[in-house]
C-alpha cells in the first residue's frame, strides 16, 4: 500500500487523491498550530493579544487624545471588525514569503501538491481569525453594538478573503525563492497597505474623489462585508463586486505564477 510521509508521519492512501491531499492539508495546518502554541505559556491568547493591543492604541488615540472624525460608534467594534481580518491577511501573506524556504526538505521530498505549502498557511491563519471572533462578539455586547441582519454576509466575507489571501500568497511564495529581497519588500508593502485600507477608517470617511478608487483595493469590499452586521451603512455592493472579481483574478494569476515557477523553485530551495 502506498503512503505519504509528512513531518515524519506516514498515512495510508486509502482514498481518492483529492481526499488524500485534503488530509495532508489539514495535517500540515494542525502541525503549524501545535508548533506555534505548544511552546507558549499563553497559547491561544497570542492570537488575540496583538489585534487587541493595536485596537486599544487606535481606540485611545482617536477617542481620548483626538476628536474622532472617522469610523462609527462603538469605535472599538468598528476597529476590530476590520483589524481581525487584516491580521489574517497580513499574517498569511507575510508567512508565505518563507513557505518553501522554511520546509525546503519536506517540500522536495513529498509528493503532495506544492500549493498545499501555501494554502496551509492561509488556513492556519484563518483558524486563528475564527478563534478570535468571540473577542469581537464580547466587545460588541459590552459596548452595546447593534446587530443587524446583514451579519449573514460574514461567511461570504471569509470566503472572499480566503480566495484573495490565497491568490496573493501563491504569487509571493515562489517569487521570494528567486528574489530574497522580496521578503523585506512584502513587509513594507503590507505596512503601507494597512494605512491604505479601510481598517481604522471607513471608505465613506475618504474624500469623495478617492472613494471610487478605494474600491480597487480588494480589502475594501471585504471589510465592508465584515462590518455590515454591526454598521449596515458600511456595506457597498460595488466595492464587494470589485473585491470578488479582483480576488478571483488574483487567485487565477497566483495559480499560473505558481505552476510556471514550481519546477525552478524545487531546484532553488
Amino acid at each position: 500500500m502506498s503512503a505519504v510521509s509528512v513531518g515524519g508521519d506516514t498515512h495510508p492512501l486509502r482514498r481518492t487523491p483529492w481526499l488524500r491531499y485534503r488530509h495532508a492539508l489539514w495535517l500540515l495546518t494542525t502541525r503549524d498550530l501545535k508548533v506555534r502554541y505548544s511552546t507558549s505559556a499563553l497559547g491561544y491568547l497570542w492570537s488575540v493579544l496583538d489585534p487587541l493591543v493595536m485596537a486599544g492604541i487606535y481606540w485611545f488615540v482617536f477617542t481620548q487624545v483626538f476628536d474622532r472624525t472617522v469610523g462609527q460608534v462603538p469605535y472599538i467594534v468598528f476597529l476590530l471588525s476590520a483589524l481581525l481580518p487584516w491580521m489574517w491577511f497580513n499574517g498569511a501573506v507575510s508567512d508565505s514569503t518563507r513557505a518553501f524556504l522554511k520546509d525546503a526538505k519536506l517540500v522536495r521530498s513529498t509528493k503532495i501538491p506544492r500549493t498545499i505549502w501555501v494554502t496551509r498557511i492561509v488556513l492556519s491563519k484563518g483558524i486563528e481569525f475564527a478563534l478570535a471572533l468571540p473577542v469581537l462578539a464580547l466587545f460588541a455586547i459590552v459596548f452595546g453594538a447593534t446587530v443587524s441582519w446583514e451579519l449573514v454576509f460574514f461567511p461570504l466575507a471569509m470566503i472572499v478573503q480566503a480566495v484573495l489571501t490565497t491568490g496573493v500568497s501563491l504569487i509571493v511564495a515562489p517569487l521570494v525563492v528567486f528574489f530574497r529581497d522580496l521578503e523585506r519588500a512584502v513587509k513594507l508593502v503590507l505596512r503601507f497597505l494597512f494605512y491604505a485600507s479601510p481598517v481604522i477608517y471607513g471608505v465613506s470617511d475618504l474624500p469623495a474623489g478617492l472613494q471610487f478608487w478605494a474600491a480597487f483595493n480588494p480589502l475594501s469590499g471585504v471589510f465592508s462585508l465584515y462590518r455590515a452586521g454591526f454598521f449596515p451603512t458600511e456595506l457597498n455592493w460595488f466595492d464587494v463586486a470589485i473585491s470578488a472579481a479582483m480576488s478571483l483574478a488574483l487567485l487565477a494569476i497566483g495559480l499560473w505564477v505558481f505552476r510556471s515557477a514550481e519546477r525552478q523553485v524545487l531546484k532553488e530551495i
